[in-house]
């Protein structure tokens, strides 16, 4: 029987191109930082930073493992250039609202799917604070509602697409993988906890743009089995009373 819906959120509860977001989003970082890095090598510093939070060994969080590499060479200031970071967020990112759509019906699909009992999950990739998703959620119009599991950079150890990821956020919940239902717009970031023999619904009306996500794709496993379910996230509803009304995986 089905207990727990894992929901991505980029693309998925909340509509945007990656690309806009992400220039957007360095260009009001760049005077943050402009003291100590080159407006030139922040994007660079960025991208390997976080793409250094896919070989966390699961010791420690990825908030440290991002400030590790993120703060190579100002060690002395690391707590200082995490506060920037989060007075940023606090000061400067609701200005991307107006670079977000938001699916009709999300707030209802979710109080449906409490009203069923199941413990939801934000499984975003936990590359963002917890202010920063509560903010991202705000803007889908849940962030007041009570989820059983945000993911996040400080509370997790791994990212997508590794499984690593999804068993940590199963242990979280205290759910097999069975059990529970992962709804995503990326076809290997979300998908690939198919491997762990979660069911998974492919969500079809999110944003194409993927190619920021795809830079992480190469980490993934060489095949990734079809999802169980594919649809609008509006159909998710249909799928969810299949699946209270049948037995667990394996």
């Amino acid at each position: 029987m089905l207990k727990a819906v894992l929901f991505d959120l980029d693309n998925t509860l909340i509509h945007y191109s990656e690309r806009d977001f992400f220039e957007g989003y360095v260009t009001r970082l760049a005077p943050v930082f402009a003291d100590i890095i080159p407006p030139e090598k922040l994007l660079p510093l960025l991208i390997s930073s976080t793409m250094g939070l896919l070989n966390n060994d699961g010791s420690v969080s990825n908030a440290q493992r991002f400030m590790d590499m993120f703060g190579a060479g100002f060690e002395s200031r690391r707590i200082e250039i995490w506060d920037r970071f989060l007075k940023f967020y606090d000061d400067e990112y609701d200005q991307f609202r107006s670079l977000i759509s938001v699916p009709e019906g999300v707030r209802d699909i979710i109080l449906r799917l409490k009203e069923d009992g199941l413990k939801l999950v934000i499984a975003s990739n936990p590359i963002w604070p917890l202010k920063v998703q509560i903010r991202r959620l705000s803007w889908a119009g849940i962030g007041d509602l009570d989820f059983d599991l945000i993911t996040h950079i400080e509370n997790m150890s791994f990212c997508k697409p590794r499984v690593e990821y999804y068993r940590q956020v199963c242990s979280m919940i205290s759910e097999d993988p069975g059990s529970c239902l992962m709804v995503g717009n990326d076809p290997v970031n979300d998908m690939v906890v198919a491997m762990i023999g979660m069911r998974t619904y492919m969500v079809t009306d999110g944003h194409l743009d993927l190619e920021l996500s795809r830079h992480i794709h190469h980490h993934a496993p060489d095949h990734i089995p079809e999802p169980d379910f594919r649809g609008s996230l509006s159909e998710l509803s249909r799928v969810v009373m299949t699946l209270l009304a049948q037995p667990p995986r394996a």
